[in-house]
């Protein structure tokens, strides 16, 4: 099969090239190449890709510690069932899904990857491959940490960082559909991409004041540094800073800081594609590009606004 393959630590996305790999099969799910009992073979159709995925230490070494290289980079995934290993439920062959792999495995930038069916969730035949596929980490994100870290009600005012990003237009989105209230924050040239995803305020972090926000009851945070220090005076009693950036550099004074690594969950998968098919959630897809063109789209000229999502398959 084609994949994109990394070998270089320190080389980046530039390091990328595309190879061709040995296909996934059903000897593998038989217990060889460790697979293991519930893995499913999924061909890709289309495949996210997070912009520091390179720089986690999952991406070059396994769980203890052993190189893994060449790997295949991604786990952002939609596609189509094609065989299952014993232990597999809830999944058929044939079956449209969608989800988040394995760290330390080999990712979704190729023509097949193997995935726990765990981490999956079914994807229907209404919703298009790339939006599948650009719902997946965002939209698990933005969901965990406003809902289950941030603890975010109805009524209540959150902040949002990086409003008119992929995951921040998702946070804003989910937020505003919760009944909260969300002030967007990122580059002026953001603003209106923040305000179209479901921020009723935006703030050019260049120009404006954070203090103009007032307090809030949630920060949610990607972009850490000064810009997390400066939020965490900004929270009101009993509120939550949330981040994505690692260990808290601030912490509200009378307030939760939380950090957080996002997990799959098929459940929550599900409900976050019924938003869309209901037209309560949209993607913000910035880039898309075929396989053969994904490492010119995965290196861009110019900055990209939104998830970039590789269509593997037409």
């Amino acid at each position: 099969m084609k994949a994109i393959v990394v070998t270089d630590r320190d080389a980046g996305t530039a390091g990328m090239t595309l190879s061709e790999r040995p296909d996934p099969d059903a000897a593998r799910l038989a217990g060889l190449s460790g697979a293991s009992y519930g893995d499913v073979v999924v061909e890709v159709h289309a495949s996210g890709f997070t912009g520091n995925e390179l720089e986690w230490p999952s991406t070059w070494t396994d769980r203890l510690g052993r190189d893994r290289t060449p790997s295949i980079p991604g786990h952002e995934l939609a596609g189509v069932v094609t065989a299952l290993s014993y232990g597999t439920t809830g999944l058929s062959v044939g079956q449209r899904v969608f989800g988040l792999t394995d760290w330390t495995r080999d990712g979704t930038l190729a023509e097949y990857t193997v995935v726990e069916a765990r981490n999956l969730a079914p994807l229907p035949g209404d919703v298009d491959f790339t939006v599948g596929a650009g719902l997946v980490m965002s939209g698990l994100t933005a969901w965990q940490g406003l809902f289950e870290h941030g603890r975010l009600q109805a009524g209540q005012s959150v902040l949002v960082h990086g409003a008119a990003g992929a995951v921040g237009s998702m946070a804003a989105q989910l937020a505003r559909e919760a009944g909260a209230h969300v002030i967007g924050t990122g580059r002026a040239a953001g603003r209106q991409i923040a305000l179209d995803f479901g921020a009723h305020e935006f703030i050019d972090l260049q120009s404006d004041s954070l203090d103009e926000v007032g307090g809030v009851d949630l920060v949610f945070d990607v972009l850490g540094g000064e810009i997390q220090k400066w939020s965490a005076g900004l929270i009101r009693a009993g509120g939550t800073l949330v981040t994505v950036t690692g260990p808290p550099e601030a912490r509200p004074a009378d307030g939760l800081a939380v950090d957080f690594v996002v997990v799959p969950d098929r459940a929550q998968l599900s409900e976050i594609v019924q938003w869309v098919r209901d037209g309560r959630l949209r993607t913000n897809i910035g880039t898309t590009a075929t396989l053969d063109d994904a490492v010119a789209a995965l290196n861009p000229t110019e900055r990209v606004k939104g998830k970039t999502v590789i269509r593997v398959r037409p």
